[in-house]
């Protein structure tokens, strides 16, 4: 089990160890286990490129996921766009990190079968990832010791 944090020409405060238990957590909770997942934080140009490339896709957007899990076992690239991070937390009000856990959480969300292709699942998506976001702030950090599901951080 691996969960990485890249950087491509970006560089900005990620609390891995709190960050790795709760992403390791909200699967634990939709009954998955993370096998690799890997988070590549970059700019816009970065992922046009990607979005271009592989979905023919001629916008930017803050989040493209490449999603191979099988049988609740997640194996993902998530790309996401530090310059759309940015730029959609000054637009929706938030801070820089609420916004880039909301992006983080849905490409994983993405990974354990949510979608977000209407106005109804747009709906039950955005209500995840308040419960998710929820969970990542109450949380407390858990000793190995105690939580053996942590162990694998």
């Amino acid at each position: 089990m691996a969960i990485s944090f890249n950087f491509v020409n970006s560089l900005f405060y990620i609390p891995k160890k709190k960050t790795c238990e709760w992403l390791i957590l909200v699967c634990y909770l939709e009954h998955a286990e993370i096998e690799t997942l890997d988070y590549v934080f970059c700019s816009d140009e970065y992922i046009l490129n990607l979005n271009s490339r592989y979905l023919n896709h001629k916008f930017y957007t803050d989040i493209l996921t490449f999603d191979y899990s099988e049988n609740h076992r997640i194996t993902a690239e998530i790309y996401i766009s530090v310059d759309r991070i940015k730029d959609n937390a000054s637009k929706f009000k938030n801070t820089f990190q609420q916004e880039l856990k909301r992006v983080m959480i849905h490409g994983l969300l993405h990974t354990l079968g949510y979608k977000d292709k209407s106005v109804v699942l747009k709906r039950l998506m955005r209500k995840k990832e308040d419960d998710c976001l929820l969970l990542f702030d109450n949380m407390k950090h858990v000793s190995r010791e105690t939580a053996p599901i942590y162990n694998k951080c």
